[in-house]
């Protein structure tokens, strides 16, 4: 088990996903979120940076190693209207685009092209 030290994690820079065909993740991800890469590196890297400064990025692995991502989770203002309009892009959600109710938010369970699972979100206002 760690123990409290002098150094602490200020923040998350990134969150990336691993693909298998980086040509396609990107495709999604710019229907997806709406926007185009920031940053590109041929055949490895797609990178999205928000208006808050938060990025998401694709990373594909020159030796074809792939592994399955969860848990990002994609700010939304109107889950229901972002959860509908997905649908009929064709984003795939598990329970057909239930949304899910917590204490905090709503979320909505999807996949991407390559396997990898992410939420779209709302949170609750407070």
């Amino acid at each position: 088990m760690a123990t409290a030290g002098a150094t602490k994690v200020k923040g998350v820079d990134a969150g990336y996903y691993m693909v298998k065909d980086l040509g396609r993740a990107t495709k999604f991800y710019n229907d997806f979120l709406g926007m185009e890469p920031t940053l590109t590196v041929p055949d490895t890297v797609s990178e999205y940076t928000f208006a808050g400064g938060e990025t998401f990025g694709l990373y594909k692995a020159s030796d074809g190693e792939y592994y399955q991502g969860h848990g990002t989770l994609f700010a939304v203002d109107d889950i229901n209207a972002a959860v509908a309009d997905y649908k009929a892009r064709g984003i795939q959600f598990d329970d057909d685009g239930k949304i899910d109710e917590s204490p905090v938010c709503w979320m909505a369970f999807a996949q991407d092209t390559e396997g990898n699972r992410f939420i779209v979100h709302q949170r609750k206002k407070a």
